[in-house]
């Protein structure tokens, strides 16, 4: 029969290991923020200081805070069982997220937590750990408490993380490099929570205070990824998926063509978010985001859907189906939702492929005259000169058989040579800096309009309707419509 042994592992060893599970800056500080907000926090304040003796980031809330039991229990590796149920409202699951997240960026984490002005402290340093090689945490008194930075800023009740011996963070540099690593990690801290926590600090989940992050004292403004501000996003029918009788919300979103968007509005999120790489569903754990630009596979990522987005939401009771990871940075839609998920992802598809594609097939519908033709046939696209345009027709009465042969020959070769790639390329990146033509002045426009028309009409009688036609199946001439019409009626010189 076989005989138990105990055996613990090494603490040294695992204290050590425990430090390389993926974490960045930015998932490491909002694994603590998720305690706040559980702790029913309305404020963050997240400081860091690399000007001290000991360089330190702080995290302080004005949450429920914490006894010294409780701090204790919080300060333990596996505080809690994942199978366990937890309150509907709390954001943790393994009982292990203040100290990985924790020390994936230090070796020193120092937790005090107060009460009605009641104050404890805990430090758990991995040099000692690793030291003594046992799980030895300091208990701190007063005099060790009242040595930690920043706790004038903790209110009467409410808990500072304390991360000291920062040695992730600052990726062995020094001095001005040093700091200009930091900086630019806090920025993506504040990327990060701006759309992670993007609802709470909208003020948009129900039994939970608006919330609020300053990072040293600058807010942190929401950044919603669905565009909801905005007039032209279009917000689909909401659908419902149940999975052991609790209920999984499923929203779907098309965002606006950038056409739709002003400068300011298209700046703002190019800058903050790819529309290529953040298409997909957006997965939502009691409010929080914990993963988003992904399709799971069901349908491929691409330029004509990259305008779909779908929010799904479900509560903390269904993490187990979903696989939440440590991290809360990874989950996988149960069998139950995919299959939904399926069917909504191919409308919400079409429908971002419309809206995208829209402005040209606009164009070509509402132009008796196109320059350029679209054809499709059996899957496949091209694009081909239109032969049959009347500039074209007039260009050709007034040419030979043999030169009618040779141009139609180089406009063959122009729309075989389009270059579509470079044009997909550049219109994938920055759509609004494509451009075929500049801001030209109102002589130039007027003489190009002039040749056109001589080149359409000649000895024929002249013909308004046609000119507009043609005129304005030419996308450079749309921001002149006023000037180019004068010119067509005659009040600027032209033909009456």
């Amino acid at each position: 029969m076989a005989r138990e042994y105990t055996l613990p592992p090494s603490a040294s060893s695992l204290s050590e290991s425990m430090r390389d599970l993926g974490y960045s800056l930015a998932t490491a500080v909002a694994d603590i923020l998720d305690n706040s907000i559980t702790a029913g926090a309305s404020e963050v304040d997240v400081y860091c200081d690399l000007t001290c003796e000991k360089p330190t980031l702080v995290i302080i809330d004005n949450g429920s805070g914490m006894t010294g039991d409780e701090l204790l229990l919080a300060m333990k590796h596996g505080s809690a069982n994942p199978k366990q149920a937890r309150e509907p409202n709390d954001l943790g699951r393994f009982g292990l997220g203040l100290k990985t997240a924790s020390f994936s960026q230090c070796r020193n984490l120092t937790v005090v937590s107060s009460i009605n002005s009641i104050v404890c402290g805990a430090e758990w340093d991995l040099d000692h750990v690793s030291k003594r090689d046992e799980w030895c945490l300091s208990i701190l008194d007063d005099e060790d408490i009242k040595r930690i930075p920043y706790l004038d800023h903790l209110g009467e009740t409410g808990t500072a993380v304390v991360w000291t011996k920062l040695d992730r963070l600052f990726e062995d540099q020094y001095g001005s490099k040093r700091n200009e690593i930091v900086f630019e990690k806090l920025d993506l801290v504040d990327r990060h929570l701006s759309l992670v926590f993007h609802r709470f600090l909208a003020g948009e989940i129900k039994h939970h205070p608006k919330f609020s992050i300053r990072i040293n004292g600058k807010p942190v403004d929401a950044f919603d990824p669905f565009c909801r501000k905005i007039k032209a996003t279009q917000v689909l029918p909401e659908e419902i998926v149940r999975v052991d009788g609790i209920e999984i919300v499923i929203q779907p979103y098309i965002l606006p063509h950038h056409s739709k968007l002003t400068a300011k509005e298209y700046d703002f999120y190019e800058d903050r978010s790819s529309f290529i790489s953040n298409q997909g569903a957006y997965i939502y754990r009691n409010g929080r985001l914990m993963a988003w630009g992904d399709w799971f596979r069901l349908v491929p990522k691409g330029e004509a859907t990259k305008l779909a987005r779908v929010q799904i939401d479900f509560p903390n009771a269904l993490d187990e189906s979903w696989t939440i990871d440590i991290k809360k940075s990874r989950a996988r839609p149960p069998h139950e939702v995919r299959e939904r998920l399926r069917q909504i992802i191919s409308k919400v598809t079409g429908t971002s492929t419309r809206i995208h594609r829209g402005r040209g097939q606009k164009l070509f519908q509402e132009a008796l005259k196109p320059v350029w033709e679209r054809y499709a046939d059996k899957g496949s696209v091209r694009f081909d000169l239109n032969m049959s345009h009347p500039l074209f027709q007039s260009l050709e009465s007034k040419m030979t058989q043999d030169q009618i042969r040779s141009i139609r020959a180089y406009l063959t070769l122009v729309t075989l040579s389009l270059p579509i790639e470079m044009i997909y390329s550049d219109y994938s990146t920055a759509p609004r800096s494509i451009s075929q033509v500049a801001d030209i002045e109102e002589s130039t426009v007027l003489e190009k309009v002039r040749m056109i028309s001589e080149t359409l009409f000649d000895d024929k009688s002249y013909d308004q309707d046609v000119l507009r036609e043609v005129i304005f199946s030419i996308p450079m001439f749309q921001g002149y419509k006023g000037l180019i019409e004068k010119f067509i009626t005659g009040e600027l010189s032209g033909k009456k």
